[in-house]
């Protein structure tokens, strides 16, 4: 009786389909790059971006929860022109020689049926750290069709005032208000 009830346990057991787990992907550096844009004296958007960012993504699609951990190379800042880039790493902005990464560190992930839809974290920028929401606009989970392994990506933005994290110098004229606009791509691990 014993090896009979065995037998039926361990024919339940192969039967229960496995529970999906969380996967851990890290950044693909070459596919993932953070922009930012901000309002030059009305005249125009400006847009630059970080060449250099690094982190990993926890994404569990079953249990609909995740983390993101993002560290951005702030020396990386890339505004199309040398003398800007200096000028925007120096003390009055992102001050590089103090603060060479900015981070940041999600608190948690909000679902709309099967994908993300807001990531609420905290973003640390020139040593100050302040709650913000990215709100996701496209979001994709699926095998990569060339490295054959399963990969992740997603778009999203949020909202910062500069003056917040001690960078506001020439605002207003130079905006206050910039936008983060974020291109991810993560490979699972």
């Amino acid at each position: 009786m014993k090896k009979q009830l065995a037998a039926l346990l361990f024919a339940l057991a192969a039967a229960t389909p496995a529970l999906a787990a969380p996967a851990t992907y890290t950044v693909d550096t070459t596919h993932t790059f953070p922009r930012f844009s901000y309002s030059h004296f009305g005249y125009s958007t400006q847009l630059s971006r970080f060449d250099s960012t690094s982190g990993k993504v926890v994404f569990d699609a079953a249990a609909k929860t995740g983390s993101v951990d993002i560290v951005i190379d702030a020396k990386s800042v890339n505004t199309g022109y040398a003398t800007f880039n200096e000028h925007i790493q120096g003390e009055d902005f992102l001050d590089t020689a103090k603060y060479p990464t900015a981070t940041f560190k999600s608190t948690k992930v909000v679902f709309k049926g099967d994908k993300p839809a807001r990531i609420e974290g905290n973003l640390t920028l020139k040593g100050v750290t302040k709650p913000v929401t990215l709100t996701v606009t496209s979001f994709q989970s699926m095998p990569h069709p060339m490295l054959k392994k399963p990969a992740i990506g997603a778009n999203a933005f949020t909202v910062v005032k500069r003056s917040d994290f001690g960078a506001g110098k020439y605002a207003p004229y130079v905006g206050d208000e910039v936008r983060i606009d974020i291109a991810l791509e993560a490979i699972g691990e």
